[in-house]
């Protein structure tokens, strides 16, 4: 989910995308002249409508003058940090001093074993084992991420699951950073991998109970749409694979799961409005998939499975959602009963389901709750939490016969606490809490909850956070974060990072702005399709609304947003320069109309109940009025720092690259506008824990240097 000095910035075009030499003899020896891209008009045109695209060449990355441009705006970036890089290596050191660097997991029991993952001192990577009947057995180890990384720029671990009978590990990983997993399978035995090697898979991985089939998903390859669920059977090749669902709609992916009964195997299919579920019993997996419930639009279910029945998670009749409950073998929607009466007040988030129990998550004016459903009679009780503004999630729950459940609790002051509550007698347990080395009193925090009032009345939640002795001014620096789209929440949690902005006098501020759900499902509605702009003024007034209330002033107020949240970024500052001192935009979403009228461009499709389909005028001309490329204009713009991934399958690099070419060609100011370009990563930027932290260190000390600076 930064600063230095001011550029004398002329934006004379070059043949190429290089320095501007011929400025440069004009400056002071310690100026570097930002790069220059070509300009080659393109003429896109829809519905009679011709846009020029000046930079669209960039959409190019096998292109040597493309690989030059984004090279060059590195060095210019670089060049333009250099004074700050004491200043990044002193927060790496900070931030990094204050992880504990030999941690582990709290352990959980399962089918036999007490599973941990834990991390040694220096690595960069976790380490999976477990441990046979109790913890003082001798550690297995089952996986040791560091190893399977050695040679590889990126790593990421996907999924990894045990077959039944404890012999076997099915796992995947990621070592290009564009959301392509190759599953391997080891014998836990003999230590050895198995022949089978499935590549480009989405990394998910579910065993059948007869210890030698996966179910597993892929993705189209242009587009990295997930559409079909394949089955493979250990040591045939994997060019025998069976498919055995295609998913042939656009607009839905598809993916296979096994649930938590054991029972079954789960293909889903889903868009952003519509889901639909098969089912097989997994002692049988080469039996066919039956349809639990045909898909219809707008009707949105999810499926738990108990004994004879199933708990169902729906939308029907219930825009924010309620529980109810089908028979094994009548799973058809008329057949579906309400299991608790629904509560319009209420936001049913998720569930997880016990033998005697159910947990259902839920989200009552924004804030989160937990509450505690007894199977037999359907008597319920909440967990009470106290902090203004906080975390409570569900967490790893394996065990389906149990009364103990565990949950996560934080919030913008307390660490991650896992927590172990026993549902019969109430009683909980600190199991662990997140350690932070060196010390951290919580009371040295405040945190608070805010409500700003946005145009049109709405009321907006904003939680924030900031040391005590923190004065509130117009001369206290403040960082405000912002998403707001697919209905995503950025919940108010702790950070052991953050705190290298709280200690150095900064308010940290999370604007829960239209297009989540923080108010329920119409608060997600109405950031969305014709009404995204609200995103952007909520976002906007959340801002004028602190400025007002004295927490900050324009020349200190900063704000970030990655990917949907970059294209916030890209919004807010052409709507309303004036009010940020900088900016950080993240892998941002900037090119909306170009992107969404491009199918062949990951994600593009399956975005349309979202966004809407720019293929009719109407949802064309609306993103085309907000779309921040097609928005840049002649007027000032705040210090900008825009970061990708060469490698984003999410968001290309282009938009980025596009967005700051256009920017430095019409801006008319001289703030710093920076693009880092990671030519090694994608969308999550760099893996490791530790290398992690010098893309937030870079990002600190661009808007700490731009403090107080005039």
């Amino acid at each position: 989910m930064k600063k230095y000095y001011l550029l004398l910035l002329t934006p004379f075009l070059l043949s190429n995308c290089t320095n501007d030499t011929n400025t440069t003899t004009l400056k002071t020896q310690t100026e570097i002249a930002p790069p220059i891209c070509e300009k080659k008009s393109k003429e896109l045109v829809a519905h009679g409508d011709v846009r020029i695209d000046n930079y669209y060449w960039l959409n190019d990355r096998s292109n040597p003058k493309v690989i030059e441009y984004l090279n060059k705006e590195n060095e210019y970036t670089e060049e333009k940090l250099k004074k700050t890089e004491s200043l990044q290596k002193e927060l790496y050191n900070e931030i990094k001093g204050r992880i504990k660097e030999d941690d582990q997991s709290v352990p959980y029991f399962y089918n036999g074993y007490y599973y941990i993952s834990r991390f040694e001192k220096g690595s960069e990577y976790i380490i999976k084992s477990r441990k046979k009947g109790s913890l003082d057995a001798k550690e297995e180890i089952l996986l040791d991420c560091n190893e399977l990384a050695k040679g590889h720029e990126f790593f990421q671990l996907g999924d990894n699951e045990i077959s039944r009978d404890n012999k076997i590990i099915a796992y995947s990983s990621d070592i290009v950073s564009r959301r392509l997993y190759d599953i391997h399978f080891k014998n836990l035995e003999t230590g050895k991998l198995y022949a089978d090697e499935i590549p480009k898979t989405t990394g998910g991985i579910t065993w059948a109970n007869d210890n030698k089939t996966i179910f597993y998903t892929l993705q189209d390859e242009e587009t990295l749409r997930s559409y079909r669920i394949m089955k493979h059977v250990l040591g045939t090749p994997v060019s025998e694979d069976v498919l055995v669902y295609e998913e042939k709609d656009e607009e839905f992916d598809c993916y296979v799961y096994k649930t938590k009964s054991e029972k079954y195997i789960v293909i889903g299919a889903s868009s952003s409005l519509t889901s639909e579920y098969q089912i097989l019993n997994a002692d049988t997996p080469n039996e066919k998939f039956e349809l639990f419930a045909p898909r219809k639009e707008e009707l949105e279910y999810d499926i738990y499975h108990k004994d004879n029945h199933f708990i169902i998670k729906t939308n029907l009749k219930a825009p924010n959602y309620k529980v109810m409950i089908a028979q094994e073998n009548k799973t058809q929607v008329e057949n579906w009963k309400d299991f608790l009466p629904y509560d319009s007040e209420i936001l049913t988030e998720d569930i997880d389901l016990f033998d005697e129990y159910i947990v259902i998550g839920e989200r009552k004016k924004g804030l989160t709750q937990l509450k505690i459903v007894k199977l037999e009679d359907k008597s319920l009780y909440y967990i009470p939490f106290n902090d203004p503004t906080y975390i409570a999630e569900t967490s790893t729950n394996i065990d389906f016969n149990t009364k103990k459940l565990r949950y996560n609790y934080n919030s913008l002051t307390t660490p991650n606490s896992t927590i172990e509550f026993d549902m019969e007698t109430k009683k909980q347990i600190v199991l662990k809490q997140q350690e932070v080395v060196g010390g951290y009193n919580p009371s040295d925090y405040i945190s608070k909850r805010l409500f700003a009032t946005a145009r049109d009345g709405a009321k907006i939640p904003i939680s924030l956070v900031y040391k005590k002795t923190t004065e509130l001014n117009g001369e206290t620096p403040l960082l405000q974060y912002g998403y707001g789209s697919y209905g995503y929440n950025i919940d108010p949690s702790f950070s052991t990072s953050r705190l290298s902005l709280l200690n150095r006098g900064f308010v940290f501020a999370i604007a829960h702005v239209r297009g989540s759900q923080t108010l329920g499902r119409s608060w997600y509605e109405n950031g969305k399709f014709l009404k995204k702009k609200n995103t952007f003024y909520d976002f906007i007034d959340c801002s004028k609304f602190l400025i007002k209330e004295g927490y900050t002033a324009p020349d200190n107020l900063f704000a970030e947003g990655g990917s949907a949240g970059g294209l916030l970024m890209g919004a807010i500052i052409n709507y309303n320069p004036e009010l940020y001192k900088g900016v950080i935009a993240a892998v941002p979403f900037v090119d909306v109309v170009t992107t969404m009228l491009d199918a062949s461009i990951p994600l593009t499709t399956g975005e349309y109940e979202e966004w809407g389909n720019p293929n009719d005028k109407t949802y064309y001309e609306y993103m085309k009025s907000y779309s921040p490329y097609d928005n840049v204009k002649s007027q000032n713009y705040p210090n900008l720092l825009v970061t990708t991934g060469l490698h984003d399958s999410q968001v290309q690099y282009w938009e980025p690259a596009k967005w700051v070419a256009k920017l430095r060609e019409l801006k008319t100011d001289k703030n710093l506008l920076l693009l880092k370009t990671n030519m090694k990563t994608g969308h999550s930027g760099a893996s490791g824990r530790f290398e992690y932290i010098k893309e937030i260190a870079l990002e600190y000390a661009f808007i700490l240097s731009l403090v107080n600076k005039k």
